[in-house]
Protein backbone atom coordinates (compact mmCIF):
# COMPACT_ATOMS: atom_id res chain seq x y z
CA UNK A 1 0.00 0.00 0.00
CA UNK A 2 1.48 3.50 -0.91
CA UNK A 3 0.15 7.28 0.31
CA UNK A 4 0.88 10.34 -1.35
CA UNK A 5 0.71 13.20 0.11
CA UNK A 6 -0.88 16.25 -2.35
CA UNK A 7 -1.61 19.26 -0.03
CA UNK A 8 -1.70 19.95 3.56
CA UNK A 9 1.83 18.56 3.65
CA UNK A 10 4.21 20.96 5.30
CA UNK A 11 1.34 23.61 4.72
CA UNK A 12 -1.78 24.24 6.03
CA UNK A 13 -4.68 24.52 3.04
CA UNK A 14 -5.71 22.10 0.50
CA UNK A 15 -5.85 18.84 1.94
CA UNK A 16 -5.41 16.19 -0.24
CA UNK A 17 -3.90 12.37 0.97
CA UNK A 18 -3.94 9.70 -2.29
CA UNK A 19 -4.03 5.94 -0.79
CA UNK A 20 -3.65 3.30 -3.05
CA UNK A 21 -4.01 -0.30 -2.00
CA UNK A 22 -2.13 -3.38 -3.05
CA UNK A 23 -5.25 -4.19 -5.36
CA UNK A 24 -4.20 -1.13 -7.41
CA UNK A 25 -7.97 0.75 -5.70
CA UNK A 26 -7.12 4.68 -4.94
CA UNK A 27 -8.80 6.37 -1.98
CA UNK A 28 -8.49 10.18 -1.47
CA UNK A 29 -8.70 11.71 1.58
CA UNK A 30 -10.21 15.12 1.50
CA UNK A 31 -9.47 17.12 -1.60
CA UNK A 32 -9.19 20.66 -0.72
CA UNK A 33 -8.79 23.83 -1.93
CA UNK A 34 -5.51 25.66 -1.46
CA UNK A 35 -6.01 29.38 0.08
CA UNK A 36 -3.53 32.44 0.74
CA UNK A 37 -0.28 32.97 -1.89
CA UNK A 38 -0.02 29.63 -2.91
CA UNK A 39 -3.57 30.31 -4.72
CA UNK A 40 -2.99 33.76 -5.78
CA UNK A 41 -2.06 32.05 -9.66
CA UNK A 42 -4.32 29.66 -9.47
CA UNK A 43 -2.37 27.22 -11.07
CA UNK A 44 -1.59 24.77 -7.95
CA UNK A 45 -5.82 24.16 -7.54
CA UNK A 46 -5.85 23.37 -11.18
CA UNK A 47 -3.21 20.56 -11.31
CA UNK A 48 -4.10 17.56 -8.82
CA UNK A 49 -0.53 15.74 -9.14
CA UNK A 50 -2.70 12.47 -9.52
CA UNK A 51 -5.34 11.65 -11.89
CA UNK A 52 -8.65 12.91 -10.76
CA UNK A 53 -10.35 9.75 -13.25
CA UNK A 54 -8.40 6.87 -11.42
CA UNK A 55 -9.92 8.00 -8.37
CA UNK A 56 -12.11 5.55 -7.27
CA UNK A 57 -13.38 6.61 -3.68
CA UNK A 58 -12.87 9.87 -1.77
CA UNK A 59 -13.43 9.92 1.83
CA UNK A 60 -14.30 13.50 2.72
CA UNK A 61 -13.51 14.55 6.79
CA UNK A 62 -15.33 17.96 7.59
CA UNK A 63 -16.80 20.54 4.87
CA UNK A 64 -14.36 23.09 5.16
CA UNK A 65 -13.32 24.42 1.66
CA UNK A 66 -9.41 23.69 2.56
CA UNK A 67 -10.69 20.04 2.85
CA UNK A 68 -13.49 20.25 0.01
CA UNK A 69 -13.12 22.69 -2.00
CA UNK A 70 -11.48 21.67 -4.95
CA UNK A 71 -14.14 18.57 -5.15
CA UNK A 72 -16.12 19.89 -8.38
CA UNK A 73 -12.94 20.56 -9.87
CA UNK A 74 -12.14 16.96 -9.31
CA UNK A 75 -15.26 16.08 -10.75
CA UNK A 76 -14.55 18.43 -13.88
CA UNK A 77 -11.25 16.46 -14.14
CA UNK A 78 -13.46 12.97 -15.01
CA UNK A 79 -13.88 11.84 -11.19
CA UNK A 80 -16.85 9.26 -11.15
CA UNK A 81 -16.76 7.64 -7.97
CA UNK A 82 -18.38 7.42 -4.98
CA UNK A 83 -17.69 10.59 -2.03
CA UNK A 84 -18.13 8.95 1.88
CA UNK A 85 -18.91 11.39 4.36
CA UNK A 86 -21.53 12.06 7.39
CA UNK A 87 -24.90 13.57 6.83
CA UNK A 88 -23.80 16.97 8.41
CA UNK A 89 -20.87 17.66 6.19
CA UNK A 90 -23.09 17.04 3.07
CA UNK A 91 -25.23 19.09 3.87
CA UNK A 92 -22.99 21.81 4.74
CA UNK A 93 -21.18 20.98 1.33
CA UNK A 94 -24.40 21.93 -0.81
CA UNK A 95 -24.45 25.28 0.59
CA UNK A 96 -20.84 25.94 0.62
CA UNK A 97 -19.56 24.54 -3.02
CA UNK A 98 -22.15 26.14 -4.48
CA UNK A 99 -21.14 29.60 -2.53
CA UNK A 100 -17.19 28.97 -3.41
CA UNK A 101 -18.35 28.58 -7.08
CA UNK A 102 -20.42 31.86 -7.21
CA UNK A 103 -17.50 33.47 -5.66
CA UNK A 104 -15.10 32.73 -7.86
CA UNK A 105 -16.86 34.05 -10.49
CA UNK A 106 -17.00 37.39 -8.82
CA UNK A 107 -13.83 37.37 -7.66
CA UNK A 108 -12.34 36.29 -10.95
CA UNK A 109 -14.10 39.38 -12.03
CA UNK A 110 -12.49 41.99 -10.42
CA UNK A 111 -9.15 39.96 -10.77
CA UNK A 112 -9.37 39.75 -14.82
CA UNK A 113 -10.36 43.54 -15.34
CA UNK A 114 -7.28 44.51 -13.83
CA UNK A 115 -5.49 41.29 -15.59
CA UNK A 116 -7.49 43.05 -19.09
CA UNK A 117 -5.21 46.40 -18.59
CA UNK A 118 -1.98 45.01 -17.88
CA UNK A 119 -2.81 42.72 -21.29
CA UNK A 120 -2.81 39.51 -19.58
CA UNK A 121 -5.36 36.99 -20.67
CA UNK A 122 -8.49 36.35 -18.47
CA UNK A 123 -8.58 33.44 -15.90
CA UNK A 124 -11.11 31.12 -15.83
CA UNK A 125 -13.29 29.99 -13.00
CA UNK A 126 -11.87 26.52 -10.91
CA UNK A 127 -15.40 25.01 -11.72
CA UNK A 128 -19.19 25.90 -12.15
CA UNK A 129 -22.23 25.23 -10.94
CA UNK A 130 -22.51 22.27 -13.27
CA UNK A 131 -19.21 20.93 -11.68
CA UNK A 132 -21.25 21.20 -8.06
CA UNK A 133 -24.11 19.64 -8.82
CA UNK A 134 -22.60 16.80 -10.67
CA UNK A 135 -19.96 16.24 -7.56
CA UNK A 136 -23.22 16.48 -5.03
CA UNK A 137 -24.79 13.16 -7.43
CA UNK A 138 -21.79 11.33 -5.72
CA UNK A 139 -21.93 11.91 -2.32
CA UNK A 140 -23.49 8.82 0.43
CA UNK A 141 -23.86 9.74 3.77
CA UNK A 142 -23.37 7.88 6.78
CA UNK A 143 -23.58 8.67 11.01
CA UNK A 144 -21.03 8.80 12.97
CA UNK A 145 -19.25 5.21 14.69
CA UNK A 146 -21.65 3.52 11.00
CA UNK A 147 -19.77 0.84 10.12
CA UNK A 148 -19.74 1.50 5.88
CA UNK A 149 -18.73 -1.20 3.82
CA UNK A 150 -17.24 0.18 0.65
CA UNK A 151 -16.28 -3.17 -0.89
CA UNK A 152 -14.94 -6.21 -0.57
CA UNK A 153 -11.12 -4.91 1.04
CA UNK A 154 -12.46 -1.65 2.16
CA UNK A 155 -14.22 -0.51 5.18
CA UNK A 156 -14.70 2.82 7.10
CA UNK A 157 -16.19 4.16 10.21
CA UNK A 158 -16.54 8.42 10.84
CA UNK A 159 -16.05 9.14 14.53
CA UNK A 160 -16.81 12.68 15.81
CA UNK A 161 -13.76 15.23 15.45
CA UNK A 162 -15.90 17.89 17.03
CA UNK A 163 -14.31 20.44 14.65
CA UNK A 164 -17.30 21.61 13.10
CA UNK A 165 -20.77 20.18 12.20
CA UNK A 166 -20.28 16.72 10.45
CA UNK A 167 -16.37 16.78 11.17
CA UNK A 168 -15.07 13.58 11.42
CA UNK A 169 -11.94 11.53 11.41
CA UNK A 170 -12.05 8.76 8.92
CA UNK A 171 -11.14 5.24 10.30
CA UNK A 172 -10.08 2.94 7.24
CA UNK A 173 -8.96 -0.74 7.43
CA UNK A 174 -7.51 -1.71 3.97
CA UNK A 175 -7.24 -5.91 3.80
CA UNK A 176 -4.52 -6.75 1.40
CA UNK A 177 -4.32 -9.60 -1.19
CA UNK A 178 -3.10 -11.87 1.60
CA UNK A 179 -5.81 -10.94 3.90
CA UNK A 180 -3.84 -8.89 6.22
CA UNK A 181 -5.60 -5.89 7.34
CA UNK A 182 -3.87 -1.99 7.65
CA UNK A 183 -5.86 0.32 9.71
CA UNK A 184 -5.50 4.04 8.54
CA UNK A 185 -7.06 6.60 10.44
CA UNK A 186 -7.09 10.41 9.26
CA UNK A 187 -8.12 12.72 11.87
CA UNK A 188 -9.29 15.30 9.70
CA UNK A 189 -8.92 18.94 11.64
CA UNK A 190 -9.45 18.17 15.44
CA UNK A 191 -11.90 20.04 17.00
CA UNK A 192 -11.49 21.72 20.55
CA UNK A 193 -12.11 20.36 24.14
CA UNK A 194 -14.97 22.07 25.97
CA UNK A 195 -16.29 23.54 22.24
CA UNK A 196 -19.21 26.20 23.45
CA UNK A 197 -21.37 24.50 20.78
CA UNK A 198 -20.02 21.14 19.52
CA UNK A 199 -19.32 18.26 21.30
CA UNK A 200 -15.87 17.41 22.52
CA UNK A 201 -13.84 14.92 20.03
CA UNK A 202 -14.64 11.68 19.85
CA UNK A 203 -11.79 8.71 20.32
CA UNK A 204 -10.66 7.78 16.63
CA UNK A 205 -10.31 4.15 16.21
CA UNK A 206 -6.88 1.78 16.50
CA UNK A 207 -4.76 1.73 13.74
CA UNK A 208 -1.54 1.05 12.62
CA UNK A 209 -1.20 4.73 10.24
CA UNK A 210 -2.19 8.01 11.98
CA UNK A 211 -2.34 11.07 9.85
CA UNK A 212 -2.96 13.54 12.26
CA UNK A 213 -3.06 17.31 11.79
CA UNK A 214 -1.02 20.15 13.47
CA UNK A 215 -2.35 23.36 12.73
CA UNK A 216 -1.33 24.71 16.44
CA UNK A 217 0.96 22.26 17.16
CA UNK A 218 2.91 24.90 18.30
CA UNK A 219 0.81 27.18 20.77
CA UNK A 220 -1.59 26.88 23.36
CA UNK A 221 -5.05 28.75 23.27
CA UNK A 222 -6.22 31.75 25.83
CA UNK A 223 -8.74 29.84 28.16
CA UNK A 224 -12.05 31.24 26.29
CA UNK A 225 -13.71 32.64 29.68
CA UNK A 226 -10.80 35.21 29.22
CA UNK A 227 -11.23 35.80 25.45
CA UNK A 228 -15.07 36.47 25.82
CA UNK A 229 -14.18 39.46 28.25
CA UNK A 230 -11.42 40.37 25.77
CA UNK A 231 -14.05 40.17 22.82
CA UNK A 232 -16.31 42.66 24.89
CA UNK A 233 -13.29 44.95 25.99
CA UNK A 234 -12.68 45.34 22.21
CA UNK A 235 -16.36 45.87 21.08
CA UNK A 236 -16.51 48.51 23.84
CA UNK A 237 -13.39 49.98 22.93
CA UNK A 238 -13.91 50.31 19.29
CA UNK A 239 -17.54 50.88 19.33
CA UNK A 240 -18.27 52.72 22.00
CA UNK A 241 -15.39 54.79 22.97
CA UNK A 242 -13.82 54.98 19.26
CA UNK A 243 -17.17 54.99 17.63
CA UNK A 244 -15.79 52.80 15.18
CA UNK A 245 -16.20 49.81 13.19
CA UNK A 246 -15.43 46.16 14.49
CA UNK A 247 -14.75 43.85 11.67
CA UNK A 248 -14.08 40.26 12.49
CA UNK A 249 -13.49 37.60 9.58
CA UNK A 250 -15.26 34.22 10.35
CA UNK A 251 -15.90 31.21 8.68
CA UNK A 252 -19.48 30.92 7.81
CA UNK A 253 -19.80 27.59 10.05
CA UNK A 254 -19.53 27.78 13.57
CA UNK A 255 -17.19 30.11 14.33
CA UNK A 256 -19.65 33.16 13.06
CA UNK A 257 -22.60 30.76 15.08
CA UNK A 258 -19.96 30.98 18.33
CA UNK A 259 -19.48 34.50 18.19
CA UNK A 260 -23.19 35.17 17.61
CA UNK A 261 -23.50 33.15 20.63
CA UNK A 262 -21.31 34.63 22.64
CA UNK A 263 -22.41 37.91 22.10
CA UNK A 264 -25.69 37.02 22.40
CA UNK A 265 -25.48 35.96 26.06
CA UNK A 266 -23.81 39.48 26.83
CA UNK A 267 -27.12 40.99 25.21
CA UNK A 268 -28.78 38.48 27.57
CA UNK A 269 -26.57 39.56 30.49
CA UNK A 270 -27.40 43.22 29.81
CA UNK A 271 -23.84 43.67 29.00
CA UNK A 272 -23.49 44.51 25.26
CA UNK A 273 -23.50 48.15 24.04
CA UNK A 274 -26.29 48.81 21.80
CA UNK A 275 -24.88 49.00 18.52
CA UNK A 276 -25.75 46.99 15.28
CA UNK A 277 -24.82 43.97 14.47
CA UNK A 278 -24.62 42.66 10.95
CA UNK A 279 -23.86 39.10 9.47
CA UNK A 280 -22.92 39.70 6.28
CA UNK A 281 -22.76 36.34 4.28
CA UNK A 282 -25.46 34.65 2.73
CA UNK A 283 -23.91 31.22 3.70
CA UNK A 284 -23.47 32.39 7.28
CA UNK A 285 -27.14 32.63 7.07
CA UNK A 286 -28.44 29.06 5.92
CA UNK A 287 -25.54 27.74 7.92
CA UNK A 288 -26.90 29.04 11.16
CA UNK A 289 -30.30 27.45 9.62
CA UNK A 290 -28.39 23.94 9.11
CA UNK A 291 -26.52 24.26 12.60
CA UNK A 292 -30.01 24.51 14.36
CA UNK A 293 -31.01 21.27 12.46
CA UNK A 294 -28.00 19.42 13.70
CA UNK A 295 -28.40 19.24 17.30
CA UNK A 296 -27.02 15.78 17.95
CA UNK A 297 -23.29 17.35 17.09
CA UNK A 298 -24.20 19.87 20.26
CA UNK A 299 -22.67 19.49 23.75
CA UNK A 300 -24.59 19.10 26.50
CA UNK A 301 -24.20 22.53 27.73
CA UNK A 302 -25.90 24.16 24.67
CA UNK A 303 -28.50 21.89 25.02
CA UNK A 304 -29.16 22.69 27.81
CA UNK A 305 -29.35 26.19 26.82
CA UNK A 306 -31.74 25.50 24.36
CA UNK A 307 -34.24 24.65 26.76
CA UNK A 308 -34.35 28.29 27.64
CA UNK A 309 -34.04 29.75 24.13
CA UNK A 310 -35.37 27.25 21.56
CA UNK A 311 -34.10 29.81 18.62
CA UNK A 312 -30.37 30.46 19.28
CA UNK A 313 -28.52 32.91 17.49
CA UNK A 314 -31.00 35.80 17.11
CA UNK A 315 -31.79 39.03 19.38
CA UNK A 316 -32.15 42.19 19.01
CA UNK A 317 -29.82 44.45 17.23
CA UNK A 318 -28.59 41.50 14.92
CA UNK A 319 -29.04 41.36 12.00
CA UNK A 320 -28.03 38.94 8.53
CA UNK A 321 -27.81 40.16 5.09
CA UNK A 322 -27.68 38.44 2.20
CA UNK A 323 -28.29 40.51 -0.89
CA UNK A 324 -25.68 42.58 -2.15
CA UNK A 325 -26.98 45.71 -2.28
CA UNK A 326 -27.32 45.50 1.58
CA UNK A 327 -23.89 44.46 2.11
CA UNK A 328 -22.46 47.19 -0.16
CA UNK A 329 -24.77 49.72 1.89
CA UNK A 330 -22.79 48.81 4.86
CA UNK A 331 -19.97 50.80 3.65
CA UNK A 332 -21.96 53.96 3.91
CA UNK A 333 -22.50 53.33 7.37
CA UNK A 334 -21.54 56.08 9.61
CA UNK A 335 -22.03 54.82 13.26
CA UNK A 336 -20.23 52.31 15.24
CA UNK A 337 -21.58 48.71 14.23
CA UNK A 338 -19.82 44.67 13.88
CA UNK A 339 -19.59 43.34 10.63
CA UNK A 340 -18.75 39.40 10.68
CA UNK A 341 -18.49 37.90 7.51
CA UNK A 342 -16.45 35.17 5.62
CA UNK A 343 -13.91 34.33 4.84
CA UNK A 344 -12.11 33.56 7.67
CA UNK A 345 -8.68 34.19 6.06
CA UNK A 346 -9.92 36.88 4.67
CA UNK A 347 -9.05 35.71 1.45
CA UNK A 348 -12.47 35.72 -0.45
CA UNK A 349 -16.18 36.62 -0.51
CA UNK A 350 -17.49 39.85 0.63
CA UNK A 351 -15.51 40.45 3.91
CA UNK A 352 -12.24 41.50 1.37
CA UNK A 353 -14.78 44.25 0.48
CA UNK A 354 -15.38 44.98 4.01
CA UNK A 355 -11.45 45.29 4.95
CA UNK A 356 -11.01 47.56 2.02
CA UNK A 357 -13.54 49.85 3.04
CA UNK A 358 -12.29 49.77 6.70
CA UNK A 359 -8.66 49.36 6.97
CA UNK A 360 -7.43 53.15 6.69
CA UNK A 361 -9.70 54.26 9.46
CA UNK A 362 -7.86 53.77 12.42
CA UNK A 363 -11.54 53.91 14.90
CA UNK A 364 -11.67 51.06 13.18
CA UNK A 365 -10.36 47.32 14.35
CA UNK A 366 -10.12 44.00 12.53
CA UNK A 367 -10.16 41.29 14.82
CA UNK A 368 -8.90 37.87 13.78
CA UNK A 369 -10.79 34.88 15.23
CA UNK A 370 -9.20 31.63 14.09
CA UNK A 371 -6.40 30.03 11.98
CA UNK A 372 -4.77 32.42 8.80
CA UNK A 373 -2.40 31.24 6.60
CA UNK A 374 0.59 33.50 6.55
CA UNK A 375 0.12 34.65 3.19
CA UNK A 376 -3.56 35.30 2.97
CA UNK A 377 -5.07 38.69 3.92
CA UNK A 378 -5.80 37.89 7.56
CA UNK A 379 -2.34 36.21 7.63
CA UNK A 380 -0.83 39.27 6.48
CA UNK A 381 -3.05 41.33 8.94
CA UNK A 382 -2.42 39.25 11.99
CA UNK A 383 1.39 38.95 11.70
CA UNK A 384 1.15 43.09 11.72
CA UNK A 385 1.85 44.18 7.56
CA UNK A 386 1.39 47.75 7.08
CA UNK A 387 0.66 47.56 3.58
CA UNK A 388 -2.08 45.22 2.63
CA UNK A 389 -2.62 44.75 -1.17
CA UNK A 390 -6.39 43.78 -1.81
CA UNK A 391 -8.07 43.43 -5.17
CA UNK A 392 -4.59 44.61 -6.79
CA UNK A 393 -4.05 47.75 -5.18
CA UNK A 394 -1.97 48.39 -1.60
CA UNK A 395 -3.72 50.09 1.37
CA UNK A 396 -2.54 51.31 4.44
CA UNK A 397 -3.25 49.27 7.45
CA UNK A 398 -4.30 52.22 10.20
CA UNK A 399 -6.89 49.76 11.58
CA UNK A 400 -6.19 48.44 15.04
CA UNK A 401 -5.40 44.58 14.77
CA UNK A 402 -6.68 42.32 17.03
CA UNK A 403 -6.25 38.17 17.33
CA UNK A 404 -8.10 36.21 19.82
CA UNK A 405 -7.20 32.33 19.22
CA UNK A 406 -9.29 31.15 21.57
CA UNK A 407 -12.25 31.23 19.21
CA UNK A 408 -10.59 29.33 17.20
CA UNK A 409 -12.20 25.77 15.91
CA UNK A 410 -8.80 23.97 16.12
CA UNK A 411 -7.43 22.38 19.35
CA UNK A 412 -3.89 23.73 20.40
CA UNK A 413 -1.09 20.63 20.95
CA UNK A 414 -2.45 19.99 24.31
CA UNK A 415 -5.97 19.30 22.86
CA UNK A 416 -4.10 17.73 20.18
CA UNK A 417 -1.73 15.54 22.20
CA UNK A 418 -4.83 14.67 24.43
CA UNK A 419 -7.40 13.74 21.75
CA UNK A 420 -4.42 11.25 20.33
CA UNK A 421 -3.99 9.72 24.04
CA UNK A 422 -7.22 7.38 23.71
CA UNK A 423 -4.61 5.12 22.09
CA UNK A 424 -1.02 3.82 23.33
CA UNK A 425 2.29 4.96 20.79
CA UNK A 426 3.58 1.99 20.90
CA UNK A 427 0.13 0.66 18.70
CA UNK A 428 0.48 3.64 16.10
CA UNK A 429 3.32 2.30 13.69
CA UNK A 430 3.43 4.99 11.46
CA UNK A 431 2.79 8.66 12.29
CA UNK A 432 2.18 11.13 9.92
CA UNK A 433 2.11 14.99 10.90
CA UNK A 434 -0.14 17.29 8.25
CA UNK A 435 -1.81 20.47 8.08
CA UNK A 436 0.70 22.66 9.38
CA UNK A 437 3.12 25.07 8.72
CA UNK A 438 6.87 24.11 8.70
CA UNK A 439 8.44 25.13 11.76
CA UNK A 440 4.89 24.12 13.40
CA UNK A 441 5.06 20.76 12.75
CA UNK A 442 8.64 20.17 13.42
CA UNK A 443 8.04 21.69 17.04
CA UNK A 444 4.80 19.53 17.64
CA UNK A 445 7.02 16.67 15.97
CA UNK A 446 9.19 17.07 18.81
CA UNK A 447 6.01 17.16 21.24
CA UNK A 448 5.02 13.60 20.11
CA UNK A 449 8.32 12.21 20.11
CA UNK A 450 8.32 13.41 23.88
CA UNK A 451 5.27 11.20 24.67
CA UNK A 452 6.53 8.05 23.19
CA UNK A 453 5.61 7.94 19.31
CA UNK A 454 8.30 6.99 16.61
CA UNK A 455 8.93 6.59 13.15
CA UNK A 456 7.34 10.10 13.01
CA UNK A 457 7.25 11.63 9.28
CA UNK A 458 6.39 14.79 7.74
CA UNK A 459 5.66 14.58 4.61
CA UNK A 460 6.36 17.33 1.99
CA UNK A 461 4.35 17.71 -1.24
CA UNK A 462 4.24 15.21 -3.79
CA UNK A 463 6.17 12.72 -1.78
CA UNK A 464 4.71 8.85 -1.89
CA UNK A 465 5.83 6.35 0.67
CA UNK A 466 5.24 2.69 1.12
CA UNK A 467 3.60 1.02 3.97
CA UNK A 468 4.41 -2.66 4.37
CA UNK A 469 3.01 -4.66 7.06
Amino acid sequence: MQIGFYGAAGEVTGSKHLITTDSGKTLLLDCGLFQGKAANGGDVNRHFGFSPAVVNFLFLSHAHIDHSGLIPRLFKEGFRGKIFCTKGTYALCKLMLADSAHIQEGDLEIVNKRRKKRGDPPLDPLYNMDDVTGCLELFQTFDYNEEVTVDEEIKCVFTDAGHMIGSAAVNLTIRDKKGKQVRVTFTGDIGRQRDKILNSPQPYKACDVLICESTYGDRLHEKVTNADERLLSIVTETCVVQQGKLIIPAFSVDRTQELIYQLEQMENAGRLPKINIYVDSPLSVNATNIMREFTADYNQEFKDYLKHDPVPFCFRNLHFITKVEESKALNSINEPCIIISASGMAEAGRIKHHIKNNVTDSRNTILIVGYCTPESLGGRLRNGNKMVRIFGEEYVVKAKIEVLDAYSAHADYEEILQYLSCHAPATVKKLFLVHGEANTISSFKQKCEEKGYINITIPQKGEVFTITN
